[in-house]
């Protein structure tokens, strides 16, 4: 059972059902888009963030990056990790059918995904030990992964060999290779890509 003092939010309480099975945290939920309509929910995020910080971890679908990106937004400059699972696709057991993407969501993944996907976001990182140098957009570049041709394919190979969701780019896609790699780490996921 992992432990962080963090608050971690999903979208439903199914999500939340299926992390509790890893982690003791305390998690909420954003209750689908509800967290666009509901201000107390806002202003209790916002005291979280800065008081606990946040974990947000969502479906890979739109959905999930739409409601990603507002509660990174009303909770400005505060303490938040990403966290993500992989691009999976079928039916969750409860639904009559498949979701609009048809990816699988946080209530369907396995609890060694969720446990990697908590590890990756640096929640359980130790403290004192010097960060590393981060990725940076020359890195990107050079490593053929932004502004070159193939760019977006290389870059799709390599979110699907880091088990990352397909819908990360730009901004989103440095910070996730920052939350998951070293620049080390990195430069080698691309040269094994370009020798498979």
């Amino acid at each position: 059972m992992f432990h962080t003092d963090r608050v971690i939010i999903v979208e439903g309480k199914y999500d939340k059902i299926r992390l509790s099975a890893v982690t003791d945290a305390l998690i909420l939920t954003t209750d689908g888009f509800g967290i666009f309509s509901d201000k107390e929910l806002q202003r209790f995020l916002k005291t979280l963030a800065q008081t606990r910080g946040l974990l947000i971890l969502t479906d890979s679908d739109a959905a999930g990056f739409r409601i990603r990106h507002f509660v990174t937004d009303i909770v400005k400059n505060a303490d938040v990790l990403q966290a993500y699972i992989p691009d999976v696709y079928g039916k969750e057991g409860r639904k009559a059918q498949p979701g609009k993407e048809g990816k699988l969501g946080v209530e369907a993944m396995d609890a060694a995904v969720l446990e990697d996907a908590l590890r990756r976001s640096g929640v359980f990182s130790e403290s004192g030990a010097a960060p590393a140098a981060p990725v940076t957009t020359a890195d990107l570049y050079r490593l053929g992964l932004s502004g070159k041709e193939n760019s977006a394919e290389k870059r799709r190979r390599l979110l699907k060999e880091l088990g990352l969701p397909q819908r990360l780019c730009g901004a989103t896609f440095l910070k996730a290779l920052n939350a998951f790699l070293t620049k080390g780490e990195l430069e080698k996921a691309v040269q094994a890509l370009e020798q498979s």
